[in-house]
């Protein structure tokens, strides 16, 4: 127990708030083992926490097996925070429909289905809308479909601008109602109630009496879901480029290690 004296003293009062896709792990895949360890070692330092959009069982195959996730971490907030983990435990889910309310939920799925209904594509499965609980993820092929499938779509969207001129349609349809949507991966965009960025989850951690909260995004332009919270005031923002990137961060601000010479 001596040589701890040297080392700095931990300061679990500050914490580390990560996205996921991007900035802890490659999109859609799980972390890489070694980082996993590094930020387990970050850990002792710091409190760690993870804010994704994805729903919590992505989250949780990402950074773990099974349930892992929520003792590795000491905060977990998928789908932006409306559902939040501390300490291994749920605290609360927050659901899209007591939001909105059930009437102008229905108008927006009617609409998206009728808007989907006259689309013509190369091709369609399943899944056009799936409700999650704090958001609408509309996809027009339909999130059913294969790698290829996904990979096509992909291409058309990039010239035909499929998604694009469909959130313009429904940002012109639901103008004031308190609506936003983020393009986000190959297929799909979300729609969520104003306010139910990322930001959601800092509102849970304004009461932990925390002294910092670091937060690391890879999509903190405008128009990305790491923008509101790295922009937030309550948060000191870093912009990632990857994994590796966001990990090189932490032990330059943790572990007092020299930047790299390059």
């Amino acid at each position: 127990e001596m040589e701890r004296v040297t080392c700095p003293p931990p300061d679990r009062n500050v914490l580390c708030l990560f996205d996921v896709d991007g900035t802890l792990t490659p999109p859609r895949e799980k972390i890489d083992p070694q980082l996993d360890s590094f930020f387990q070692s970050l850990r002792e330092k710091v409190k760690i926490g993870v804010v994704g959009g994805s729903d919590y069982s992505k989250i949780a195959e990402q950074l773990g097996e099974g349930d892992e996730v929520i003792h590795k971490f000491d905060f977990v907030f998928a789908e932006n925070g409306t559902v939040q983990y501390k300490d291994g435990k749920l605290l609360s889910k927050q659901a899209i429909q007591n939001q909105l309310g059930e009437e102008l939920l229905q108008e927006l799925i009617n609409f998206c289905l009728r808007y989907m209904g006259l689309l013509k594509l190369p091709k369609k499965r399943g899944t056009f809308i799936e409700f999650r609980n704090g958001m609408l993820n509309i996809s027009p092929i339909g999130r059913s479909c294969t790698l290829e499938e996904r990979i096509e779509f992909s291409e058309i969207d990039k010239k035909e601008k499929i998604r694009e001129k469909f959130v313009a349609a429904l940002q012109k349809e639901f103008a004031g109602k308190g609506l936003r949507f983020t393009r986000g991966g190959l297929i799909s965009f979300d729609v969520f109630p104003e306010g139910w960025d990322k930001t959601l989850c800092l509102d849970v951690l304004e009461g932990e009496g925390l002294e910092a909260i670091y937060f690391f995004g890879n999509e903190t332009d405008l128009g990305g879901n790491d923008y509101e919270i790295f922009e937030d005031p309550r948060t000191i923002g870093f912009q990632v480029y990857s994994p590796e990137d966001t990990a090189r961060l932490c032990r330059e601000l943790f572990f007092n290690a020299p930047p790299n010479e390059s």
